[in-house]
C-alpha cells in the first residue's frame, strides 16, 4: 500500500472512531439533560436531532428509506476508494479519507437507529445553521481539501 493510501486509511479510521464515540457520548449526555444543553448562550448548544436526510438535513422530508441513502453513501465510498488508488496527491488523499470516514459514520447511524444523530446547533437569534455532527464536518472539510488541491494543482500546471 502506498503512503497516500495508508494516510487516507488512518484518516478514515480516526474520523470513524471520533464520529461514533462523540455520538454515543453526546447522545447519552443530551438525553439525560433533557434534549438541549446550552454551551454558549445565544450561539451554540448541544441538541438531539434525528436526521433522516443527508448531511445538514438536506432531503429530510424525502420519502427515501435509510437503506437507499446508505447504498448511495457506500457507492460514493467505492468511487472515492478507486480515486484514492489512482492519486498520488496527499491533500486529495486526506480529503478522500475524511469524506469516506464521515460517510461510513453516517451509514452506521442509519443501520443502528434508522437516522443520523446530529448534535451541534449553532444559532444567532432566530437563525439556525442545520444541526450537524463530526461525520458531517469531516465530509465538508474533506471536500474542501479536494477542491483546494484541484485548484492548486491547476495553478501548478499552468505555464
Amino acid at each position: 500500500m502506498r503512503r497516500v493510501e495508508r494516510q487516507a486509511m488512518v484518516i478514515v479510521a480516526a474520523t470513524l472512531v471520533a464520529d461514533q464515540v462523540s455520538k454515543q457520548l453526546l447522545l447519552d449526555y443530551v438525553v439525560h439533560a433533557g434534549g438541549i444543553v446550552p454551551v454558549i448562550n445565544g450561539f451554540f448548544r448541544l441538541v438531539q436531532v434525528w436526521n433522516t436526510g443527508v448531511s445538514f438535513g438536506l432531503m429530510a422530508s424525502s420519502p427515501l428509506p435509510p437503506w437507499v441513502l446508505s447504498a448511495v453513501a457506500i457507492a460514493v465510498c467505492i468511487g472515492l476508494f478507486i480515486w484514492l488508488r489512482r492519486t498520488d496527491r496527499p491533500l486529495t488523499g486526506w480529503g478522500i479519507g475524511l469524506v469516506m470516514g464521515g460517510a461510513i459514520g453516517n451509514v452506521i447511524d442509519r443501520a443502528r437507529w434508522g437516522a443520523v444523530f446530529d448534535f451541534a446547533d449553532f444559532h444567532v437569534g432566530r437563525w439556525h445553521y442545520p444541526a450537524f455532527n463530526v461525520a458531517d464536518s469531516a465530509i465538508v472539510v474533506g471536500v474542501a481539501l479536494m477542491l483546494i488541491d484541484s485548484l492548486i494543482g491547476e495553478r501548478k500546471r499552468a505555464p
